[in-house]
């Protein structure tokens, strides 16, 4: 059985909470990413998504102007409207559980953590990927 290792990311951008959304959206856009780990000191405390920074810039409690949301997009902090305690996943679980956690939770990828600290992140991608390369190798 194939090992998250094996297909993970160990290259990963991330951000920081106490960073604006702006950085966050810089770091999506050039890396054409959806999701990226937020960190502190090493530890992974959360991650930010397209769709956090959606909803924090729609929010019902937020009555702004659309010419606001640059002030918005510096002055929010990406620790505002991250998930805290994203779900995760270990170095050595097996590729078919972390599938299997996407796809129950509706997620994109999940953060690869070892004693707390981030050390890689797999997503549909990668899965997809491998799910490719697997079936071409069979002729299927």
């Amino acid at each position: 059985m194939k090992k998250i290792r094996d297909l993970m990311q160990k290259e990963v951008v991330t951000i920081g909470p106490e960073e604006p959304l702006k950085n966050a959206i810089s770091k999506m856009t050039s890396g054409k990413f959806r999701r990226i780990p937020v960190v502190h000191e090493g530890m992974l405390v959360g991650i930010i998504t397209d769709r956090d920074i959606r909803q924090a810039l729609n929010s019902p409690m937020l009555i702004h102007e659309r010419s606001q949301d640059e002030y918005l997009l510096s002055s929010v902090t990406v620790e505002s409207s991250m998930t805290r305690k994203p779900l995760s996943t270990g170095p050595d679980a097996d590729v078919v559980d972390a599938a299997r956690i996407m796809e129950q939770q509706k997620i994109g990828g999940l953060p690869v953590v070892e004693e707390g600290r981030l050390v890689g992140i797999i997503t549909i991608s990668d899965l997809m990927d491998f799910l490719i390369s697997h079936l071409e190798g069979q002729n299927v």
